[in-house]
């Protein structure tokens, strides 16, 4: 078995770069997951891992053996290359090298009445991995990111999903593509904004639907409005008329799982 010792070790700076640059993860077609769990969801996912490295001062055998049965180059590396490439604080000793997908429009595969989540131009990647938490949470079908502002293997949205970017069929386009896409799918969108709105509990959510949210800072945009099957809105009875995009999803999503009895 292969060991590296260094952080000076060609290979390791090559994966430095692809941990903290989006342009190095397009131009390798690869990316960096933390922790066992996570690789796990990948590989359930259907991800293709590359290479698994470890620390073996902090994993035993048993969870090093099961990737020696799947064709993945394992490499033991010192807690210095370890802690070069970690970009968790908590230490679990793992990482992988994974390939990046096409996540294209096209790949999707829905059911016949499916339940989307479309996120426009989201740029934290704590919310986007928050977003996709509660996604996997109700076991929506799909998950589209319409002009995305920030790289999806950016590994603070890997670490904020807890690995449920690998749980989700995720897909990305341009607002209009993804627009085009609902349509032609006869799938009714509810665009949640403030303007022209009604109340979200006043609409049927249990045909083909997409659920549609966007910043805080400025929202969605106009074509989203204009084309809405409907504009909705969560009434608030405070100060303040907005709140955290996750949040807002998260109640948009269970709101249509209660309507659909939660299958």
């Amino acid at each position: 078995m292969k060991q590296i010792t260094s952080s000076q070790n060609p290979f390791i700076k090559s994966l430095i770069q692809v941990q903290e640059k989006a342009k190095a993860r397009k131009q390798s077609g690869t990316f960096l997951i933390e922790g066992l769990r996570e690789i796990e969801l990948a590989i359930k996912g259907n991800y293709e891992i590359v290479t698994v490295l470890f620390v073996p001062e902090i994993n035993n055998n048993i969870q090093i053996a099961q990737f020696s049965n799947l064709q993945i180059d394992l490499i033991e590396i010192s807690k210095e290359v370890y802690q070069k490439l970690a970009y968790r604080d908590t230490t679990e000793g793992i990482l992988a090298v994974a390939k990046t997908k096409s996540l294209s429009l096209s790949a999707l595969q829905l059911p016949e009445n499916p339940l989307i989540v479309v996120m426009e131009a989201l740029e934290k990647p704590g919310n986007i991995g928050a977003v996709l938490r509660t996604c996997d949470a109700a076991h929506v079908d799909a998950v589209i990111i319409a002009n995305p502002k920030t790289d999806l293997y950016n590994p603070n949205i890997v670490r904020s999903s807890v690995g449920c970017l690998f749980t989700n069929q995720i897909a990305i386009g341009t607002t209009e593509e993804v627009i085009a896409y609902l349509i032609q799918n006869n799938i009714n969108f509810y665009s949640a904004t403030l303007q022209n709105s009604t109340s979200y509990h006043t609409q049927d959510y249990t045909t083909p639907t997409a659920l549609v949210v966007g910043t805080e800072a400025t929202g969605l945009t106009e074509l989203w409005r204009e084309k809405a099957t409907q504009n909705i809105i969560i009434p608030m009875q405070g100060e303040i008329d907005s709140m955290n995009v996750s949040v807002a999803a998260a109640i948009l999503i269970f709101e249509a799982k209660r309507q659909r009895k939660f299958k």
